[in-house]
């Protein structure tokens, strides 16, 4: 089952003012546009015939003529100069440096890596063993001394600190918390109540200035413009956009009845066309030039070929003659100077025979065997 195609949706009526400038509006715009669509059809055709005849052709000698003059060269380059070149170079490069440094990789680094590494190791071995045996217990004996100082150095910093502790709470925190609760404290309430009540006076003023601004700019500024866009500027955009709408559909309807006006003169041009030309010159091929190229080729064309070819036979013929007596007359001419060649000697391959052929008479088993 075919899809439902969903239904279009209902056209809005439309009113006398849309109809009285619909129809002006397409009569000129198809007068306009029927000069400019058989004018694109011209320039497609000609294109499509410059593209097909001159553009075409020319691009494919134009990319033979790169790839004979660039691609090929290189290609040539590249498998007969590049890669040989390269191959010896790699062979030269095997021999001269890999070859070499594997054998120095071998017989003298690794030797030498293994003796760096077992010294290595009985320095690392050496080191362990200082470390277990003299540094280990001297920082043991070190760490002891050290806390025991220590902890002596602790303890009178203990007795310092309550001093100084007891000094600065009688002397530097009881008095600045007496200041902080009986002066600072009520400086501060009485401060704050008078920058509330300011701001509280400031805030009633912007009030009252930003609402007389408000209305001023809604009196002077935006009802004007508000009017302006209702009653003007409104409905001069709805006027636009519906001339605007209607030059668009003028245009569309216009390029369809230009395309098939100009269809139609492309057609009536080219049976013009071929009426006057295509028709003719036909007619003078089949009727004229067929015939008569039919004459030259049976009296004129097959008798010259066949003769060439008569001429072609007996020259090949000639030539094979030619060639069978130069070659005898080579051979003799051997067999004057260095005698008869010996005759060859037959060779015993040495194969084992064939098995014989089975007859009635004969038997392949042990039983039967005469």
């Amino acid at each position: 089952m075919e899809p439902q195609k969903p239904l279009p949706a209902p056209r809005q009526p439309e009113g006398c003012l849309v109809v009285a400038i619909r129809i002006p509006v397409r009569i000129v715009v198809l007068v306009l546009v029927v000069p400019v669509r058989m004018a694109w059809d011209a320039l497609v055709v000609a294109g499509r015939f410059l593209r097909d005849t001159v553009l075409r052709p020319l691009g494919r000698a134009l990319l033979w003529a790169g790839k004979a003059l660039f691609v090929w060269p290189l290609v040539g380059l590249w498998r007969h100069v590049v890669v040989p070149v390269g191959k010896a170079l790699a062979l030269l490069a095997t021999v001269l440096l890999v070859v070499p440094a594997v054998w120095l990789y071998r017989r003298v680094l690794t030797p030498v890596g293994h003796v760096v590494v077992r010294l290595a190791r009985g320095v690392l071995a050496g080191l362990c063993w200082l470390y277990a045996r003299v540094l280990a217990p001297l920082g043991h004996a070190l760490a002891r001394l050290l806390k025991g100082i220590g902890a002596v150095l602790a303890a009178i910093g203990l007795g310092v600190y309550t001093a100084l502790a007891w000094l600065a709470r009688h002397l530097i925190a009881l008095p600045a918390h007496w200041l902080y609760t009986w002066i600072l404290t009520p400086v501060g309430h009485a401060v704050a109540w008078c920058v509330r009540g300011l701001g509280r006076l400031l805030g009633l003023l912007a009030t009252g200035i930003g609402l007389a601004l408000y209305w001023t700019v809604r009196v002077l500024l935006v009802l004007p413009a508000l009017a302006l866009w209702r009653w003007v500027l409104a409905p001069a955009g709805r006027f636009l956009a519906l001339v605007a709408r209607e030059v668009g559909d003028a245009l569309g309807h216009a390029w369809r009845i230009a395309g098939r006006i100009s269809l139609a003169v492309g057609r009536a041009l080219a049976t013009l066309f071929r009426w006057i030309l295509v028709e003719p010159l036909r007619w003078v091929y089949r009727t004229v030039l067929t015939p008569v190229g039919h004459v030259v080729r049976d009296a004129v064309l097959r008798p010259a070929a066949a003769g060439l070819r008569a001429v072609g036979r007996v020259t090949r013929e000639a030539l094979t003659t030619a060639r069978a007596t130069v070659r005898q007359a080579r051979a003799d001419f051997r067999r004057m100077l260095f005698g008869e060649p010996p005759p060859p000697v037959a060779v015993d391959r040495r194969e084992p025979p064939g098995p014989g052929t089975r007859t009635l008479g004969s038997s392949t088993t042990a039983l039967t065997k005469d």
